[in-house]
């Protein structure tokens, strides 16, 4: 079970990484909301834990970046105590609030509550379309090329993109959920980037990137991964 947490809070964010290892959790940390997004992408945690008072992107950014392509349960433990910014944040996404102070008791309790709630895996992370097959445990896609399967080489970014679409297969991803998965929620209006790595991916997993028959552009929102398995049409 792979546990994110992030914090602003060095001593709070040293004390809560030993013990949850020590309860045998995986643990990654992040100081600030940007990375805490990055980390969120690379690592796919299965829970996450964060602050809402975090620079460079507080955490209501953060919830928001990040759920458009991920369900993994979000506590928030916070300082702040104000009602309606509670319910802002369980209403953006949060799956449960507590406020610092808190004991370690109380929070290794939410945390179990959480992660009972987390749905068990089941399925080999590989999924296929066409002659490309993508292996999500591998961070690696192939395809066939003569009848001989070979690697496809996609850059880090390229990878991102593709990863976010294949776990929402047959649903549309918006072009402000991509940007902010990928680089942040300051880069939301940055489409043109999105745009190339759409159209670099295109030519590496498509017969026919002009005419894409699994990679779709939703005009105006964002694109969409068609598999023949996702209720996808054209």
């Amino acid at each position: 079970m792979k546990i994110l947490i992030a914090d602003d809070d060095p001593q709070f964010l040293k004390a809560l990484r030993i013990t949850l290892r020590s309860q045998g959790y995986e643990i990654v940390t992040a100081s600030d909301g940007v990375q805490c997004i990055s980390a969120a992408v690379e690592h796919h945690p299965d829970l996450m834990v964060l602050d809402l008072g975090m620079p460079k992107m507080d955490g209501m950014g953060v919830i928001q970046g990040v759920r458009g392509w991920t369900d993994a349960p979000i506590l928030v433990v916070s300082g702040r105590t104000d009602a309606r910014e509670k319910v802002a944040v369980l209403d953006a996404g949060a799956d449960d609030y507590v406020t610092k102070p808190v004991s370690i008791d109380e929070l290794l309790a939410r945390i179990r509550a959480l992660v009972r709630r987390i749905p068990q895996k089941t399925e080999t992370p590989m999924v296929s379309f066409g002659n490309v097959t993508v292996d999500l445990s591998a961070h690696a896609v192939f395809r066939v090329y003569h009848g001989r399967k070979v690697r496809v080489r996609l850059t880090p970014t390229e990878w991102k993109v593709l990863e976010i679409l294949v776990r929402n297969a047959g649903r549309l991803v918006t072009r402000k959920d991509l940007l902010a998965g990928i680089w942040g929620a300051e880069h939301v209006n940055d489409s043109g980037y999105l745009r190339l790595y759409v159209s670099q991916l295109r030519k590496k997993i498509e017969d026919d990137p002009s005419r894409p028959k699994y990679l779709k552009t939703e005009q105006g929102m964002g694109y969409r991964l068609d598999l023949p398995s996702a209720g996808g049409g054209e």
